[in-house]
């Protein structure tokens, strides 16, 4: 996992920090990195803002996951980055009526669906899928692995 700054402090070198347990404590913490942000780099101040945010980073995925985004959702909001209208997923979805059908809640993406996106436009699986997981692999594709198994 990246980190947020490139500490050039040793790693023998102790580093003050405390467990965040509770609302409070997160609030300390969130203080603390907000009078770190001009630490220079390098510094002993820096190190230490390196490590309260992957202490608050882990406290927040712990007490507050994000769900997985809506597919429809994370394809519109890719449209929009990219500066793109609904007449750009014709033939990566298919028709016209089809984008609308999919777009407006009426079809589910189908895996064929979900892997165009992913490859034309970048958007992850994860999005496309709203479960954080890879698509299955297409039927045929199972039957040739079991058969070389």
């Amino acid at each position: 996992m990246p980190s947020m700054t490139v500490s050039m402090r040793k790693p023998s070198e102790p580093i003050a920090a405390f467990p965040i347990r509770d609302a409070e404590d997160l609030a300390k913490a969130l203080v603390e990195i907000g009078n770190l942000l001009d630490a220079q780099p390098g510094s002993a101040g820096e190190a230490r803002l390196e490590v309260l945010s992957v202490l608050v980073r882990d406290y927040e995925a712990r007490h507050y996951p994000m769900p997985p985004p809506d597919p429809v959702e994370a394809i519109k909001f890719r449209l929009e980055q990219q500066g793109l209208t609904t007449k750009a997923l014709e033939g990566v979805i298919g028709t016209r009526t089809r984008v609308f059908e999919v777009l407006n809640r009426k079809r589910p993406l189908s895996l064929r669906m979900i892997r165009n996106l992913h490859d034309r436009f970048g958007i992850p699986y994860e999005s496309l899928l709203g479960t954080g997981e890879q698509p299955p692999r297409a039927p045929s594709q199972r039957k040739k692995e079991r058969k070389r198994a």
